[in-house]
């Protein structure tokens, strides 16, 4: 694998000549070195994008089909080394990885499908003997910076719609997880035509240099809030158009009418997946009081029962932090809830029987009040904050107390508090009784804070469509509406 960037097909060393570490979290160990690339390099990338572009939206709906079909195949293929570079760079358990890889393969089939299919609508017309079509077509070049977290399938929820709308693309991935990306694209993508997929490296420079160079048309992010709220104000200047996924402080609520074992099951599960760095992590749990002494008690043993070790192992259940940085964050949260008052119920530290490895403990609290820190900033670590209410009224006003709106979840038997919650909470995606659970056919995105724009499903390809009005007369004839006016005449329709 070469540690380049990835331009017209071709992989190139960056004009500045610079390189930054990868480093592996399990072993701490510097792993790769690659690109820092700076405008120079991204103007390269933007140029080959664009030149490729006036082919690439002409392309016949089948052949264009077939080419994103044939990436979906070489995934599967690939999936065991695929998998095992996201785990060596970003310490997520191997069986979580290769679950990535099918997942990022079904999005590509999913979007050369409707790619084909979709292409706009006819609607009514104002006169007779006339039509108007609504044709959506492609921007151009589109910007995608992919965060860490999940490498290739955020990557893909941005890239497979873009390319199936008609857009080339450059891609920025975050410093901390670019080498299953380059190897995606090096035995993934080697059949697309030149210049359509791109890839430069960096850190925030890169992609702020991706975001104002003039001819990028669309920019797809997925990250912190404060980092979208940038993005969007260097767009605005060129009013250019963004699709941001930003943070998330997601909520689960569990009614005194269900399963408790399943239930904690499915929340420790929903707060600890991936070690809690997921956007939708259940970070806000709000219990009935009916159930609340053994709900908690049952999560806590849930918590117990998780296997940390070292992520290449098919038997454990959470690897390392991604980074030094999440695990001092994760430390940091911690502290300050104790200061607050919350109750430590287990975990809050490291564990002691590694040597090595950002390793951190899964960690439940309860006596958790509405106005702590965690419960109000996103906490993205292996953290679960156990909070009491007295009923549903309760538990829906408290979801609703957050500047995010990107997720929430709901267990019940009941399925008129199940609806009444989902009428009534601000969320983009709202899961009952399924904790996460993702559908590429079902829009994805946040309300508020969370972000503006949605990925997957059809929504996912309008966000890289812009609609045009293309309106018919089926014959050359005088309009009796033209000048000259004769108001004494009245006018005709």
């Amino acid at each position: 694998m070469k540690h380049k960037n990835y331009i017209n097909n071709e992989w190139l060393d960056a004009k500045s000549g610079s390189t930054f570490d990868v480093e592996n979290p399990f072993t701490e160990e510097i792993i790769a070195q690659v690109p820092l690339s700076g405008a120079v390099d991204v103007d390269t990338a933007v140029q080959a994008a664009k030149s490729a572009w006036k082919e690439w939206k002409m392309l016949g709906s089948l052949d264009m089909r077939d080419l994103l079909r044939e990436v979906a195949v070489k995934s599967r293929a690939n999936e065991r080394q695929l998998a095992e570079v996201i785990t060596h760079e970003s310490g997520k358990p191997l069986i979580e990885c290769l679950d990535e890889i099918e997942w990022i393969a079904s999005i590509f089939e999913y979007y050369s499908e409707i790619g084909r299919d979709q292409r706009g609508r006819v609607v009514a017309p104002v006169t007779p003997r006339s039509m108007s079509m609504v044709v959506k077509e492609a921007y151009g070049v589109v910007g995608c910076i992919v965060p860490w977290n999940y490498p290739l399938l955020l990557m893909a929820w941005k890239v497979a719609p873009a390319m199936a709308a008609g857009n080339t693309v450059v891609v920025k991935p975050s410093e901390v997880t670019p080498l299953s990306i380059m190897l995606w694209l090096e035995m993934c993508c080697n059949h697309l035509p030149k210049g359509i997929l791109n890839m430069v490296t960096g850190y925030g420079e890169t992609g702020a240099a991706l975001v104002e160079h003039p001819d990028t048309r669309v920019i797809a992010f997925t990250g912190s809030v404060d980092t979208g709220k940038k993005i969007a104000s260097m767009a605005a200047t060129q009013l250019k158009k963004t699709s941001l996924e930003l943070g998330g402080n997601d909520p689960i609520i569990i009614c005194d009418d269900v399963d408790i074992e399943i239930a904690a099951k499915g929340t420790a599960w929903g707060g600890l997946l991936n070690g809690g760095q997921v956007c939708t992590s259940l970070e806000r749990v709000f219990v009935m009081e009916t159930v609340a002494d053994s709900f908690t008690e049952a999560v806590v043993e849930e918590a117990k029962k998780v296997r940390l070790g070292d992520p290449m192992n098919g038997k454990t259940d959470m690897g390392p932090m991604s980074s030094k940085m999440q695990l001092e964050k994760a430390e940091g949260k911690v502290e300050r809830a104790l200061v607050e008052g919350a109750r430590l119920l287990c975990g809050g530290d490291r564990p002691n029987q590694f040597e090595k490895g950002y390793f951190y403990n899964p960690t439940v609290f309860d006596n958790v009040t509405s106005n702590m820190e965690m419960m109000n900033v996103e906490t993205f670590g292996p953290i679960i904050p156990i909070q009491r209410v007295k009923d549903l009224e309760e538990a829906i006003e408290l979801a609703n107390n957050s500047q995010y709106g990107l997720g929430c979840n709901i267990y019940t038997n009941d399925m008129e508090k199940a609806l009444t919650a989902a009428d009534d909470i601000k969320a983009g995606s709202f899961w009952i009784n399924d904790p996460l659970t993702d559908n590429e056919a079902a829009p994805f995105g946040g309300m508020k804070m969370s972000g503006g724009g949605r990925e997957l499903g059809i929504e996912g390809l309008d966000e890289f469509r812009e609609p045009k009005h293309i309106l018919i007369d089926y014959q050359i004839r005088e309009k009796d509406y033209w000048f000259p006016y004769d108001l004494d005449e009245g006018r005709k329709t």
